[in-house]
């Protein structure tokens, strides 16, 4: 299981550290790393996280007043210099209360307490709708039930979605786009190539065919596409 998390801490320094712990927790994906709530609030809307490392004392709006806009969905461990908050931390049922400095064993403990919440409450995390690709110099979204497959050429990518004449376009590695992908929705065939599982209509000959696309499943994926195939992924 891999849980969403966002950080909200209006200290640069404090915030590059939880970014490193973060990269440094297999389980956790970073969703988004903010310097403010107001600034969350706008971007997390419509995207809320299964994890919310949030500091408490931050101007215009704080810690305390924002963790009570949040989805219940969304658990929160809080982070602050001041120990006098921590009451009022768990009076919004917190699951977690980081003091800083923050060492990354605290913040490991924290993390896996918020893993072990998801596991016992048998609630699965939201997995994401939609992706931002860049493309000439623009952010498109792009939603992931539209898209077929991808295919990596050197340094770009190509996404093909249905019913669209033409890919989108985009500077970036597979292994990248494949990091931002749920791996229970799309499955990587050869190392060029990414599919939407529930797209896959006819397998011809090794090849999976999208109208006059045939995408070759290479030697190095075979087993687990065909674990897949069989139900066992």
């Amino acid at each position: 299981m891999k849980l969403k998390c966002a950080l909200v801490d209006d200290e640069p320094l404090a915030l590059g550290l939880l970014e490193s712990y973060v990269r440094k927790t297999d389980f956790l994906t970073l969703e988004g790393s903010y310097s403010s709530a107001v600034q969350a609030m706008i971007q997390l809307g419509e995207h809320p996280v299964d994890l919310l490392f949030l500091d408490i004392q931050m101007p215009e709006l704080n810690g305390l007043e924002y963790s009570r806009m949040v989805p219940p969905t969304t658990r929160i461990v809080f982070t602050t210099a001041f120990q006098q908050y921590a009451l009022d931390g768990y009076r919004v049922n917190a699951l977690d209360y980081l003091l800083k400095p923050i060492s990354y064993t605290d913040f490991l403990q924290a993390a896996n307490r918020a893993l072990q919440w998801f596991e016992r409450s048998g609630q699965t995390p939201k997995e994401r709708e939609s992706i931002f690709i860049k493309s000439d110099y623009k952010l498109i979204q792009i939603e992931l039930r539209h898209i077929l497959y991808i295919e990596g050429l050197k340094d770009y990518i190509k996404i093909y979605e249905e019913g669209e004449p033409k890919p989108i376009l985009s500077l970036m590695s597979m292994k990248a786009m494949e990091e931002m992908l749920p791996a229970s929705r799309f499955i990587r065939v050869h190392r060029s190539f990414i599919v939407q599982k529930e797209k896959i209509r006819v397998i011809d000959r090794g090849r999976i065919v999208f109208g006059k696309s045939y995408i070759p499943i290479s030697d190095s994926y075979k087993q687990a596409f065909q674990e897949f195939i069989d139900g066992k992924a």
